[in-house]
């Protein structure tokens, strides 16, 4: 712990330099920096008050049954709601729930959590997933105020990271008061890396509770007119190195199934020039979204926007999970289940890999080992077999919604909270 406080303490200079650049390019407001540091005035609410903390919008809308929950269940709690991202924080915001305050996470030095936690003075931090900062979870302990971790998951590569630092692990794992896994597999692994035996819950994954993205209706219509839904792809959050397999792919199985369309919805909006430039070397005819285009004819629909993934997962009958062909773990096959789609994805899934696991052993999902595999599940796949696989991962995800009754009970005996 020491050594990484120095090695903070080091870049706070180049933290400042690029905060300053994010001011200057207008990426982030000078509100938005006072978040980040923790100089904003903060009312000080009665009751008690627990601080929530997401990466960004896909783990705050993963903990959005979690939230509710507890708002119900103690009439008198308030939430502050942190993100890194200003999207996550702007979506928490939207969602307009009583007794609550978003904001952005406070940077990971003494200082600004000081002031953090002396304006907030939260009762307990709920973290979603893997948001282990060292120096925050240090102070909290330091501040006998409980760490609750929940939805946690630890790859095999990323524990062994974590092993190369086994000091830094204990410090971080001993400073948690409780933590439920995604799965056994995971559990296992922050055990081995110094969690406390007593503060390991029962595994609970919070992203089979997600709820759907959100479609705007009188955007649908008109694009809905234009794509016909069973023939439809939707490669979902793609990366580097993996569009160029999902286009050769494409360009294949229509050569046998001319009517197929693709919409490729890159994981960053802001690749959309380079993703443009990949399908036009592709030699495919697109329209592109944040031009204001439709897609009319063109075989594929570059969807280079933010906050529309709803719309895309609605428009679509097959999905290809991004983040699959390329090594990077795969992404979250639950929200494309909300709309019915059939499933695909390639062979890394090592950050879903039970999700995908019980998915693929129902039928419900179809892994692909390359472009080539890819292009001959969607020229063999037909309408019937996507509605067959499409109910498929509708029943698996009802099977696996996650009782969030314990975990409530957990929180507010661990947070000492006064029953509703």
């Amino acid at each position: 712990m020491p050594l990484y406080r120095l090695l903070l303490s080091l870049a706070a200079p180049l933290l400042a330099v690029l905060f300053a650049l994010r001011l200057l390019r207008r990426a982030e407001t000078a509100e938005d920096l006072r978040q980040r540091l923790a100089t904003t005035d903060e009312p000080p609410l009665p009751g008690p008050r627990l601080w929530l903390h997401g990466a960004s919008n896909g783990e705050l809308a993963a903990a959005r049954g979690l939230i509710d929950g507890l708002l119900v269940a103690h009439p008198g709690l308030h939430l502050t709601i942190t993100a890194n991202t200003t999207t996550g924080r702007d979506m928490a915001s939207a969602w307009d729930l009583p007794r609550t305050t978003a904001r952005l996470a406070p940077v990971d030095l003494r200082a600004v959590l000081h002031r953090f936690l002396a304006a907030h003075r939260p009762a307990a931090l709920i973290v979603i997933e893997n948001e282990l900062w060292p120096n925050r979870l240090s102070l909290a302990r330091a501040a006998q105020i409980p760490v609750i971790v929940t939805s946690a998951r630890l790859s095999a590569r990323s524990a062994k990271r974590w092993a190369l630092l086994p000091g830094l692990a204990r410090d971080v794992l001993s400073a948690i008061t409780l933590l439920s896994a995604q799965d056994s597999a995971s559990a296992d692994r922050f055990t081995a890396l110094g969690l406390p035996s007593p503060a390991r819950a029962a595994p609970l994954a919070l992203k089979t509770t997600t709820p759907p993205p959100p479609v705007d209706p009188e955007a649908l219509a008109p694009l809905a007119a234009q794509l016909s839904r069973p023939d439809t792809l939707l490669a979902a959050s793609t990366h580097p190195g993996e569009e160029e397999q999902v286009l050769a792919a494409f360009s294949q199985a229509r050569a046998t199934r001319p009517g197929l369309r693709l919409i490729l919805a890159p994981r960053h909006a802001r690749r959309g020039a380079e993703v443009a430039a990949l399908i036009a070397r592709a030699g495919l005819p697109f329209a592109t979204r944040s031009a204001g285009d439709e897609p009319g004819d063109a075989a594929v629909y570059l969807a280079d926007t933010m906050g529309e993934m709803g719309l895309w997962y609605a428009l679509s009958g097959l999905c290809f999970t991004g983040g699959s062909l390329v090594e990077k773990g795969g992404h979250t096959p639950w929200e494309p289940v909300h709309f019915g789609c059939a499933l695909l994805h390639g062979p890394s899934c090592f950050n879903q890999a039970e999700a995908f696991a019980a998915l693929d052993a129902a039928g419900a999902a179809l892994p692909v080992a390359d472009a080539t595999a890819l292009a001959a599940a969607l020229t063999r796949l037909d309408p019937a077999e996507q509605a067959r696989m499409a109910a498929a991962a509708s029943a698996t995800a009802k099977a696996r919604q996650p009782d969030l009754a314990p975990l409530l009970q957990r929180i507010a005996s661990t947070a000492n909270l006064p029953r509703g």
